[in-house]
């Protein structure tokens, strides 16, 4: 059944992500004038994330961080992170820094629905029964993603995040990434869309 399905899957992603793109070029410009204006450094962020099959590709994201925020060396976030830039928190809050991903959806890199796409740190800990999880696309949005919409305020006050994470995040996410590989469809693709919508509205 997902063999089946994922031609299908791909070519609504691909044609969607295309419109969205076409759409959305005055957020995109709107957004952009905003960051750079901040502190004239880079308007997107394109980290290193394990893609299909383990292969690595750069996503790309509204850049919401101080320049060379990664050089911490911590890749979770948690809330009031002095990282994050005025512009970046409402971005955020409302999931715009997640836009350029239709780039990587046209480019076959992602899906809109999926397990979000992990730092290599993560995928390298998947028992061998999670591995079927790269078999997958990442993805916009997921099972998981609903769960968990703000990570940032479940790791809040942490001193060490990516602990953390891995403790009290991790698991959890792993399951739901577990359950839409095995409830992959359209219709479970549906639902999860609207959900996602439903969430972002509550915003």
């Amino acid at each position: 059944m997902k063999t089946m399905y994922q031609p299908l899957k791909d070519s609504i992603d691909v044609i969607v992500s295309f419109f969205g793109l076409i759409i959305l070029v005055p957020l995109y410009l709107i957004i952009a004038i905003i960051i750079y204006s901040y502190d004239h450094g880079p308007i997107f962020y394109c980290g290193q994330r394990v893609g299909l099959y383990g292969k690595m590709f750069r996503i790309f994201k509204f850049r919401t961080m101080v320049v060379d925020a990664e050089k911490t060396g911590v890749c979770s976030t948690v809330a009031h992170d002095p990282r994050i830039t005025p512009i970046g928190w409402f971005l955020r809050r409302y999931k715009l820094d997640e836009l350029p991903q239709l780039i990587n959806i046209i480019r076959g890199e992602m899906s809109f629905v999926g397990p979000r796409p992990e730092v290599k740190k993560f995928t390298d800990m998947y028992s061998e029964k999670e591995k079927c999880i790269l078999t997958m696309k990442p993805g916009l949005t997921d099972y998981a993603s609903l769960w968990n919409y703000n990570e940032a305020e479940l790791l809040a006050g942490s001193s060490d995040p990516d602990k953390d994470y891995c403790e009290k995040i991790r698991p959890t996410k792993i399951k739901y990434q577990l359950r839409y590989y095995h409830e992959m469809s359209f219709l479970t693709d549906v639902k999860i869309i609207l959900c996602m919508l439903k969430q972002f509205i509550k915003q």
